[in-house]
């Protein structure tokens, strides 16, 4: 996994700006419950994204594990964030309306119990709102994907669709609609592929050795227009909500 102390400094740069920040945004709002006053934005990174749902309405709350990203995220949101583990949150139950998670679940192995402790700080009637099949989107089917392809390990992912409907409903949360938003400036060169490739960026994924990362990445400099974007993903974020009566289900661990 990337080292997000030293990606801080340059990853609003890098992952789309505020253009992806503004569409991801939109895409929470539109999958919050009528009325959601609070929120809590896991892994909340620079709170560029953060920012936007906060300047719709909602008071939002940012936490993150790394000190970097909590200190860009703190300029924005000045007072709102804290330092915190998502498997660990210092927040009492049943204390959001709201929690979401945008481009988390895929990086981690814990993903139950990141759902188990949303699911613990959500008010009943309260939303869960996170990225699935992040790494999946990124197959756009260019020429680029063409190469990839073989090498991804869709079935492991950790946040595939499937497997998080799972841990949802094990923790009493059913599902409560989806929507998609676009991820500007994501689209995939072959120069930055190889780069990214041989820097082990698609750790999440990727399956294979040096001897194939050098295959690949002497396959994708024969590709054409070697910095020409290919079209941006379009991301996936599901909701799940929780029984307005606590009693009207029995959570299983």
């Amino acid at each position: 996994m990337l080292d997000y102390e030293t990606e801080a400094a340059h990853y609003d740069e890098t992952r789309g700006g505020v253009p992806r920040a503004e569409a991801a945004a939109g895409a929470v709002l539109r999958l919050l419950p009528p009325g959601a006053r609070t929120l809590l934005d896991l892994a909340c990174g620079t709170g560029l994204v953060t920012e936007r749902i906060a300047g719709a309405g909602p008071r939002v709350l940012g936490a993150d594990a790394a000190h970097a990203m909590l200190r860009a995220a703190g300029s924005r949101l000045p007072g709102r964030v804290v330092r915190a583990d998502a498997r660990r949150l210092p927040f009492p139950d049943a204390g959001f309306d709201a929690v979401c998670a945008v481009w988390l679940l895929h990086l981690v192995p814990y993903t139950g119990e990141i759902v188990a402790e949303a699911a613990r700080v959500l008010r009943p009637g309260g939303v869960l709102a996170v990225t699935v099949d992040k790494d999946a989107a990124h197959d756009v089917g260019s020429d680029i994907d063409a190469l990839l392809r073989p090498h991804r390990a869709a079935s492991a992912a950790h946040d595939r669709a499937g497997r998080v409907d799972a841990l949802a409903a094990a923790h009493g949360l059913a599902p409560a609609g989806t929507t998609t938003f676009t991820g500007h400036g994501q689209g995939a060169t072959p120069r930055g592929t190889a780069r990214r490739l041989r820097a082990g960026a698609y750790a999440s994924w990727f399956r294979g050795g040096a001897a194939t990362v050098d295959a690949l990445a002497a396959a994708l400099a024969a590709l054409p227009d070697q910095d020409r974007p290919r079209r941006d993903p379009e991301y996936r974020l599901a909701a799940y909500a929780k029984p307005a009566r606590q009693d009207s289900f029995a959570a299983r661990p």
